[in-house]
């Protein structure tokens, strides 16, 4: 066992999203490495505990000037039972010392389980979610649960708190001066947590209890590879099969086959001639991880490649957009007239269409907050039976009302079909969901929808 020299006790500091080690006469197998510019010993921020517990386990007494978060007394916790999947998933994360991702569809309660969290380890907390939608219902839903002051970083707002929400982009450009100051974090829709950026604001934190929520953990770049390192690895997953009936509403899925009319089918087969001619003849493999970045980049040196781009995108409308889809649409609105109905497509200039067709509100990234609350609240209420969006609305929205989603067009992310199907399972009294996707047959969409139903929600 090394023993520190008594009167030169090891100190550890926070700096910038680093820890420093100073002090320390041997460094050996910790995960550290030797600064010369400081003269100190220097880790990454989130090896705060692992080195806590190295410099125990050797008996080498230290100074912890790096912690600078609490244990909260946290008053009065609102009240509920929990549901036996709740409660497994916490014995779980529990039982992995407070770290770990649980995965849970959506409308199971992920949020309820992030308060048990808190509750079992009553550290100061950050909850880190992705959009301001989220932040907002967070902090209303953290308000109520603690019945304390919940402090809030994004949006305009800089107010930290010993409980606080943030964004990944805030807690990215935030790390540095919040990065010590909490002993758990919670990383909602944690999917999005392995990119380059937000994986960094993790390794700058220190909090040695950490939670990832998710109804969709896998990812197309294999990123979830990285759980382990930033939160802990998957302890507990319940998939959407699972819990409903009982836990979720019941629901159906339906694809119906659209058929291009004659015209739209000649034009789709001459564009597609023309874009797939071009990219064997580039020899562009379209499947590998760098041919859409090929395509983008050759197409623009000529006039063959640009006429090719118009073509890709030319034939891609015809397949999302066909005319008979309008026309379906059209007749599952009056069928579903005393639902709610959510309608979901890929590109934002096909929500503007179906809105003025329809006379239906849209919701894309350009809805200004205040008129997106408006509308999420009148079609909670039942005043609005429809709405039309784009990406947008595939996560981070309650809208427990929802019980019919037309998926008009998409891409081939299993992740966003599964989150489009989560919108209208949140249990209520005699609801039956149901989700239609509609599919322009004979074109590549059918490949894309063949992707995206690769999950077992779908089987």
């Amino acid at each position: 066992m090394t023993t520190q020299p008594k009167t030169d006790r090891v100190r550890l500091a926070f700096e910038a999203g680093t820890l420093r080690i100073e002090r320390i006469s041997d460094a050996s197998g910790l995960p550290c490495v030797f600064d010369e510019r400081s003269n100190c010993h220097r880790a990454q921020a989130f090896r705060y505990a692992e080195i806590v517990l190295a410099l125990r386990a050797r008996g080498i007494p230290y100074d912890d000037d790096a912690r600078s978060y609490e244990e909260l007394s946290l008053g009065e916790l609102t009240r509920q039972e929990p549901f036996y999947y709740q409660r497994e998933a916490i014995a779980a994360w529990e039982r992995n010392q407070g770290r770990g991702v649980i995965v849970l569809p959506t409308g199971a309660g992920k949020t309820f389980v992030a308060v048990m969290a808190i509750d079992r380890r009553p550290r100061s907390t950050l909850v880190v979610v992705p959009t301001l939608d989220l932040l907002h219902q967070w902090f209303d839903l953290l308000q109520a649960a603690f019945a304390r002051t919940v402090g809030i970083v994004g949006g305009g707002y800089y107010e930290p708190a010993p409980i606080t929400v943030t964004t990944y982009d805030s807690a990215y450009l935030h790390v540095d001066k919040l990065g010590n100051r909490f002993g758990l974090v919670v990383f909602d829709e944690c999917h999005h947590l392995p990119s380059e950026s937000y994986a960094l604001a993790s390794r700058a934190m220190i909090a040695p209890f950490r939670l990832g929520l998710s109804a969709t953990p896998e990812r197309s770049d294999g990123g979830e590879a990285l759980y382990a390192e930033l939160i802990g690895p998957v302890v507990y997953r319940k998939d959407i099969d699972e819990l409903t009936g009982t836990y979720l509403a019941s629901y159906e899925t339906q694809r119906i086959e659209i058929a291009l009319t004659d015209e739209e089918r000649v034009e789709y087969q001459a564009e597609r001639d023309l874009y797939l001619a071009f990219i064997r003849s580039q020899g562009i493999r379209m499947g590998s991880p760098s041919g859409w970045a090929d395509f983008i980049s050759k197409s623009t040196r000529s006039d063959d490649g640009r006429r090719a781009f118009r073509a890709y995108r030319r034939q891609r409308q015809l397949a999302l957009t066909a005319t008979r889809k309008l026309e379906m649409l059209e007749r599952l609105l009056h069928a579903h007239r005393n639902d709610r109905v959510l309608v979901f497509t890929d590109d934002n200039a096909t929500v503007y269409e179906i809105a003025e067709r329809f006379l239906l509100p849209a919701i894309t990234h350009q809805t200004r907050v205040k008129e997106r609350s408006a509308i999420l609240h009148a079609f909670n209420r039942g005043e609005l039976r429809a709405v039309v969006t784009s990406k947008v609305l595939n996560e981070g929205i309650n809208v427990p009302e929802a019980n019919v989603a037309v998926v008009l067009s998409g891409s081939g992310s299993v992740r966003e079909h599964v989150q489009r199907l989560g919108r209208i399972l949140r249990k209520r009294e005699h609801k039956r969901a149901i989700l239609y996707e509609l599919v322009s047959v004979g074109t590549s969409e059918e490949g894309t929808s063949a992707k995206r139903r690769e999950h077992r929600a779908y089987q």
